[in-house]
């Protein structure tokens, strides 16, 4: 059977011109695939290779160790231990059965949920299932062989003397990175820089080559304190006992090499491990003697009479009427704890009169003591870097009223950290001149800063020699073999814009040999409960433990042998002051 010639519009037909740009387009596309395939081949592979390495290449961090921090001796007060932290991808291990996060869970000393929680979200490709535990049960925990689970170097934190140290060293958080004291202080120079290598790894996680080291780590440098392990060990001693024996609060030591300024020993109650904090509060982690303010009473009452030796407004001969007992200035009364009559300046020093260092400081403008006492240090940080450095209170003094100016002769109506008192000591112990503080160890020898004349600063030092023999406030801190010189202070605490009469701090701050003194002590007990709470019953005993036993320990030679088996007899009496604004201070 024959067709018919179909009809012209049922025929496909391409003009020529359309059929030649179909075949250009196809042409073109083609020439530019293999353009792309060429560049990305052969001139432009890192896209491809980068997208192959992600597969199987992995660049894992170097970790750097902390440096270490040393006493002046070369002691260590902390260290970085290896350790090795686990973790895992989410994705692999969510499919790993029951019984392996079981095994997992035991041997990381975890809750099976705990590590079910951890996995639970998808989102995130990293997970530290347990950090920081010892090399033998990361091993463990490898042996395993479950999918997906990691080890990692890391360093913790290690703290040899433990509470001893604690204050003054501080510690590191789980990154290693500095929480408190020197740990937090010295950061920069601690904390090393880590290093990374490039490795591939199979699907496993399995490094199987080690491709290249990207950067080498950089471990921490040591840092030298000034600080004397064994001098730590004794303040620390000596303070617990204190603090246990008087029922306190809380108290602090503050040892000073009396001729360079360095700080030999810090220590606090309460305290705490730094090994452990797991149950560690706030209160036991502070650094009382850098942070904490306290009036300090009597202990300020040399640097009056320095002041007005220095003046010449009085010598220490000067008689001074300290009359009934009592002294009204402006509506207030100024009290001592018994009468003292007519009494010479350096019995003003030996008997702890407030009176007396009331008057002998109203005959001074308020301008050269307060010129005085802000040279010394109060009222500014101490700057010795440690965290959290108290500057103190001190009223400008051209604000001060009469009854103020008065007061302040005492040590009431000024705060200062323990840290700063102790420094301003070094004027009595370096013919007049302030050092400078250090927390690291120097070999050089601090430039000072004249305040007074050297001549004053031994006057003053008999007075305060004269503190600690019968007759004065201190006799408990007396040294056998060794001259020494000190003042007491008691004050009644700040409360509620008052004055709590039951609740006292007590402090005394000293140094010897009087002949070449070599260390300046600093001794507060704070809230000492009791009948014995003033400063020459509670804190010049632990004076005298602690210079009795410094100086023998670096065999400074006696300045007074024949003192060896002396015993010191009960103290005098400590004045007191009764006003309503400032009530409550005691010698």
């Amino acid at each position: 059977m024959k067709f018919e010639k179909r009809a012209p519009q049922l025929r496909l037909k391409l003009e020529g011109w359309r059929s030649r740009l179909v075949f250009i387009m196809a042409a073109a596309g083609f020439a530019l695939l293999a353009g792309r395939a060429f560049y990305l081949q052969a001139m432009h592979t890192d896209f491809l290779q980068a997208k192959g390495e992600a597969r199987y290449g992995r660049v894992l961090e170097l970790p750097a160790s902390r440096g270490p921090v040393n006493d002046r001796n070369g002691q260590p007060l902390a260290i970085s231990t290896p350790v090795e932290s686990i973790w895992a991808t989410p994705d692999e291990l969510d499919d790993v059965d029951d019984a392996k996060i079981h095994a997992l869970a035991k041997a990381l000393a975890v809750a099976p949920d705990e590590i079910r929680q951890k996995i639970a979200r998808k989102d995130r490709q990293f997970v530290y299932l347990k950090r920081q535990i010892s090399p033998d049960q990361a091993a463990k925990v490898m042996a395993l062989g479950i999918p997906g689970v990691f080890q990692q170097r890391e360093f913790r934190r290690y703290y040899p003397a433990g509470e001893v140290m604690a204050h003054v060293v501080g510690f590191t958080g789980i990154e290693d990175n500095g929480q408190e004291g020197v740990e937090l202080a010295a950061e920069d120079r601690l904390a090393g820089v880590p290093g990374s290598r490039k490795v591939i790894k199979d699907r496993k996680g399995r490094i199987v080559e080690d491709v290249e080291s990207m950067r080498a780590p950089r471990d921490g440098q040591a840092v030298t304190l000034a600080l004397d392990q064994r001098l730590q060990f004794l303040a620390h001693r000596e303070l617990k006992a204190a603090v246990a024996q008087h029922g306190a609060k809380g108290g602090s030591i503050v040892i000073l090499d009396a001729r360079t300024g360095e700080i030999l020993a810090l220590v606090n109650q309460p305290d705490y491990n730094p090994n452990n904090r797991a149950n560690v509060t706030g209160r036991q982690t502070r650094n009382r003697s850098v942070t904490d303010l306290f009036e300090p009473g009597s202990t300020m009452k040399p640097f009056t009479v320095a002041a007005a030796l220095d003046a010449g407004i009085v010598t220490p001969g000067t008689l001074v009427d300290t009359g009934p007992g009592f002294m009204t200035l402006g509506g207030w009364t100024i009290n001592d704890s018994h009468p003292n009559g007519t009494i010479t300046v350096s019995q003003v020093i030996q008997r702890s009169s407030n009176i007396g260092s009331a008057k002998i400081m109203l005959r001074m403008p308020a301008e050269r003591m307060g010129t005085l006492f802000r040279e010394l240090g109060f009222g500014s940080p101490p700057q010795t870097g440690f965290p959290g450095e108290a500057k103190g209170q001190l009223k400008p003094w051209a604000k001060w009223r009469p009854i103020e100016q008065a007061t302040l002769s005492y040590g009431h109506g000024i705060s200062v950290s323990l840290l700063q008192l102790a420094r301003a000591y070094t004027i009595f112990t370096n013919a007049g001149q302030l050092l400078p503080l250090a927390l690291l160890k120097t070999d050089a020898q601090p430039i000072g800063k004249p305040l007074v004349t050297k001549e004053t600063a031994l006057e003053v030092t008999r007075m305060m020699e004269l503190a600690v023999m019968p007759g004065g406030t201190a006799p408990r801190a007396q040294v056998p073999g060794y001259r020494v010189a000190g003042k007491t202070g008691t004050a009644y605490k700040p409360e509620n814009g008052g004055y709590n009469e039951h609740k006292y701090v007590s402090s005394f701050v000293g140094f010897g040999p009087v002949t070449s003194p070599r260390f300046i002590v600093a001794v507060m007990i704070d809230e000492p409960a009791g009948p014995k709470h003033v400063g020459g019953d509670v804190g010049a005993p632990v004076f005298s433990s602690v210079m009795g036993a410094a100086l023998r320990m670096m065999s400074v030679p006696p300045d007074a042998p024949g003192t060896l088996n002396a015993m010191a007899p009960a103290p005098a009496p400590e004045s007191a002051h009764a006003a309503a604004p400032a009530k409550g201070f005691e010698g």
